[in-house]
């Protein structure tokens, strides 16, 4: 292993449903907010809004998930990915040449192994809104809780931390209310 890149989960078939199109398990991925760039973002609506909200964009399909996990990725695992987006970044985006294509495709595969200094398995999800005329990415961690439970009232399964320095609460959804339609 040379590195840790983000790659795309699907713990159920939510992705298939909200997103268009969903990225399959198991692609390495990038946060893709650049994919919004010359979008109206008040205007975004449906699949694609929520593609801008909550979605990673995997390197294979170009469709998007909501979770990613960290994962050990070797050299040539990493150049495929970036090789990969950078042919992406020139055709779908116009970069100039393959030159400029490559250094921006770089620079977004360098943020995604930024956020993924983690056990391998971590699971990651980001939101992302338009804040003063700027899109800001928020992005959490989930782990495993270390506590095993013997019923399953004693969900959640998973904690949820904030991460990249953020100052808000940690979240502990409540899964079994939920489910039930009330209030967590």
């Amino acid at each position: 292993m040379s590195t840790r890149l983000p790659r795309t989960v699907r713990l159920d078939r939510s992705d298939a449903l909200i997103y268009d199109p969903p990225a399959e398990p198991g692609e390495w991925a990038v946060p893709g907010g650049f994919e919004f760039w010359e979008d109206d973002l008040g205007a975004l609506s449906g699949k694609r809004r929520q593609a801008f909200r909550g979605g990673f964009l995997g390197l294979t399909s170009f469709g998007w998930s909501t979770l990613v996990e960290v994962a050990g990725a070797t050299a040539a695992q990493r150049e495929a990915a970036v090789a990969s987006l950078a042919v992406h970044i020139r055709t779908r985006h116009g970069a100039p040449d393959d030159a400029a294509a490559r250094a921006a495709a770089e620079e977004e595969i360098a943020f995604a192994e930024s956020l993924c200094d983690h056990p391998p398995g971590t699971i990651l999800a980001v939101s992302r809104a338009e804040e003063g005329g700027e899109v800001r990415e928020r992005f959490r961690t989930l782990h495993l809780r270390d506590t095993p439970h013997t019923s399953f009232n004693a969900l959640p399964v998973f904690g949820i931390t904030v991460v990249e320095g953020e100052e808000e609460v940690v979240e502990t959804p409540d899964l079994t209310r939920l489910g039930a339609g009330r209030p967590g």
